[in-house]
């Protein structure tokens, strides 16, 4: 495992951040690590990079305990903070000899040079980083993340300030990175998440309520509920819908077509055959509409 989180809490004072946190990311995997404001999405990453300690449980990167062996986890991590602190006086080349610098690299002009093509800030390199729009100053602080070959990427809402343009190009990239390192990744927008993450964590009120991969997460908030979109040959009334097992609410959306919504875990779909086959009636059509993430996301983390 890269990131092995057991147990840890996070107490500001009276406030608890975090409370009992457990959760671990596997190498090579791109995870989304999302919640509210508030939740402690990025006091869990400062946690992780060691920037804080915790209160108590154990956090270890790649075998390394990160307030024990702080330094060691810190040369495998790159870290993109929420609020991407630049040195805006000095320009974008500058900035990255000066990192690479602090990481004591040797080949930095072709690594700075990589990584100005894969950020896409080559025609920027000799601007000052305050000139910089927003979306530009995102990249230099993935480039910054990035430029020592780091084994962990840990960061925190990479693409804020981009357009949809660059949000394309700096998801392709982290998507590309993810083939080799092991990426977690915080953002408030969903698609971003579904796009290029393997599996998903939600965190609410300093505790974990979802973890589970990206394909599952749609079936973690209540379970024993399902919506099917049922389209038949000819019209039907409500009130026989309604005799359905497990069948709590019916709607017309249109002519024949239907939406049933269920309140049992088996699938409901066998059960409207059934009722079909006993009354004669062909079935056009029937798709079992999954819950999106914003969806789930709002039900598991709603007050």
């Amino acid at each position: 495992m890269s990131i092995i989180v057991k147990d840890v809490t996070k107490i500001y004072g009276k406030q608890k951040a975090l409370n009992n946190v457990t959760f671990e990311i596997k190498t090579g995997e791109i995870v989304g690590f999302i919640g509210p404001n508030g939740a402690g999405k990025s006091t869990m990453m400062k946690i992780i990079t060691g920037f804080i300690p915790q209160t108590s449980g154990d956090v270890s990167v790649n075998g390394c305990d990160v307030v024990e062996k702080s330094m060691q986890v810190r040369k495998n991590i790159g870290y993109l903070p929420e609020n991407n602190p630049l040195y805006h006086d000095m320009y974008v080349k500058e900035y990255l000899e000066y990192v690479a610098g602090l990481y004591h690299l040797k080949n930095t002009t072709s690594r700075i040079k990589e990584m100005l093509e894969r950020t896409g800030l080559i025609e920027e390199q000799n601007k000052k980083i305050g000139a910089l729009s927003k979306g530009f100053k995102q990249r230099v602080g993935l480039a910054q993340a990035m430029i020592h070959n780091p084994k962990v990427l840990i960061l925190d809402e990479p693409t804020s300030g981009l357009d949809p343009n660059q949000i394309v190009e700096i998801r392709n990239l982290i998507s590309e990175v993810g083939k080799e390192k092991t990426v977690m990744l915080s953002t408030h927008i969903m698609q971003e998440v579904e796009a290029i993450c393997q599996r998903i964590i939600i965190i609410n009120k300093g505790s974990v309520v979802a973890n589970d991969y990206t394909q599952n997460i749609h079936t973690q908030s209540n379970k024993n509920h399902q919506t099917i979109i049922v389209e038949f040959n000819k019209a039907v009334k409500a009130k026989h819908l309604e005799t359905i097992k497990g069948i709590v609410k019916v709607v017309n959306i249109k002519d024949n077509n239907w939406l049933l919504q269920s309140n049992i875990e088996d699938d409901i779909r066998t059960n409207i055959f059934d009722f079909a086959v006993k009354n004669k009636i062909v079935v056009l059509s029937m798709q079992k509409k999954e819950k999106s993430l914003e969806e789930v996301f709002q039900e598991l983390t709603k007050k």
